[in-house]
């Protein structure tokens, strides 16, 4: 993911020895593997994937290595870490803004709290309208189509915007937009 590689170009390896993964995807296709081949069936490896016989998908991946390089690469995933690091800064600096944790990778997590709320002790009062803050603010930016910025309760937080910075071609400038546009979309709250 953190690469911009697409979907299909993804391993997922395991493991198990125990025929985890043809009992997880297997279709037993009869019309795709047959039982009666002339070497060992125990090799065909599309009744054990998730998209049967997409080996060449791999092939997507190298494409990019070769046109981008390992240093390419590199550079993807150090510029979205050093992006949700300015992220994470501005959160910590802007009022109304409230890092639920510090991120361990590009995934930001963190409260907008409005003008009403802000002098509000942090109690279930507070909690319980802080919940309808996010879930609002992205209905606004989805009808107004500025923006698409997830959010999630966990556990014991509740609703908060949960940002993950993968993409190249974000910048500087898209964060504050993004900061901008939240607080714009929920100062009224």
């Amino acid at each position: 993911k953190m690469l911009m590689a697409g979907l299909q170009c993804c391993a997922f390896l395991v493991k198990d020895q125990t025929g985890l993964l043809q009992r997880c995807h297997s279709a037993q296709a009869s019309y795709l593997f047959q039982q009666d081949k002339f070497y060992d069936i125990r090799y065909d490896t599309g009744d054990k994937s998730i998209q049967c016989s997409r080996k060449s998908d791999a092939f997507k991946f190298w494409l990019m290595w070769k046109a981008i390089g390992t240093q390419g690469l590199e550079e993807r995933v150090n510029r979205a870490l050093a992006l949700a690091r300015y992220l994470t800064e501005e959160v910590k600096k802007r009022e109304g803004f409230q890092l639920l944790m510090e991120p361990e990778y590009a995934n930001v997590c963190f409260w907008y709290i409005p003008p009403s709320l802000r002098n509000m002790p942090e109690g279930p009062d507070f909690w319980k309208r802080l919940r309808e803050v996010a879930p609002v603010i992205k209905e606004r930016m989805m009808k107004k189509g500025s923006m698409m910025v997830g959010y999630q309760p966990h556990r014991r937080f509740v609703n908060f915007f949960r940002h993950i910075i993968i993409s190249p071609q974000v910048s500087r400038e898209d964060i504050d937009f993004v900061l901008q546009e939240i607080e714009a979309l929920g100062r009224d709250l």
